[in-house]
């Protein structure tokens, strides 16, 4: 890997991996031991974010947050990344009852480098979500588009509409009034880096450039913010899109969920 690639790497993992911040208030931030963990406020999301082991104590480590979590009645994920050490992490993982989850490609793009000027069809234009009715409209395309319902995101993205309305960002690509795509990010305050999530598009309107505008829409809105780069957890679908846009492929992530009723 060359050396600005594993700088940003490394500044990825400080930043938004051992210095995680909580996706929400109310959710508490713990470290102890080689791992920073997050415990998610109500029915938020818990899980270990990242970890500094080796092969004396990972095993240990490991069997220290099936506690923790058991302690709190919680099911959690340990996100995993091809870089974490020691090599043989995920395997340890299997033996202590985790299941691993599709992985992912961790990309990160200099938003210096990005397009910022989305090009859409003609007929079609993106909307910022401000309010509940929004977040209805965003998820209801968000599963259209990935074929399944995402509870966990829309009590979440409930939530800020009716608390914290300018936290959403959130967009909505409609062709008409008929909503084709929606997509959202996150403004990691106190970081370098903005995450993109979502970009899913209905079928019938992939290939056409609707996903890449969503990334160029979002580009500007974090450079307004003084944000550096962008972060993307890639799907296999996503990937080819963002390495033309200028994206690096740092590592794979895959998540280990562990069910305590399994």
């Amino acid at each position: 890997m060359e050396t600005d690639a594993v700088h940003v790497l490394a500044l990825f993992d400080r930043q938004l991996r051992r210095a995680q911040r909580g996706e929400r208030p109310g959710d508490v931030i713990e470290q102890e031991d080689g791992v920073t963990r997050q415990i998610g406020q109500g029915d938020g999301w818990c899980g270990v974010v990242w970890s500094d082991l080796d092969e004396h104590s990972a095993d240990a480590a490991i069997a220290a947050q099936v506690r923790r979590f058991a302690e709190l009645g919680r099911d959690f994920e340990w996100k995993l990344y091809s870089h974490d050490r020691p090599t043989d992490l995920g395997e340890r993982l299997l033996r202590a009852g985790f299941v691993p989850e599709t992985p992912e490609a961790l990309m990160v793009a200099a938003i210096a480098d990005l397009p910022d000027e989305p090009t859409l069809p003609k007929g079609v234009r993106i909307e910022r979500v401000t309010d509940v009715a929004g977040v209805r409209k965003a998820i209801e395309t968000h599963r259209l588009a990935f074929g399944k319902p995402s509870p966990r995101l829309e009590q979440h993205l409930l939530h800020l509409a009716e608390h914290a309305p300018d936290e959403l960002n959130t967009i909505v690509v409609l062709a008409g009034e008929q909503p084709i795509c929606s997509a959202r990010m996150e403004f990691h305050e106190g970081t370098g880096f903005a995450s993109l999530w979502g970009g899913g598009t209905v079928r019938e309107w992939r290939g056409k450039g609707i996903y890449r505008a969503t990334v160029a829409y979002r580009t500007r809105l974090a450079a307004e913010r003084g944000f550096t780069h962008l972060q993307v957890d890639a799907s296999d679908d996503s990937r080819p899109i963002l390495t033309r846009l200028g994206f690096r492929n740092l590592a794979t992530t895959t998540p280990y969920e562990y069910v305590h009723s399994l």
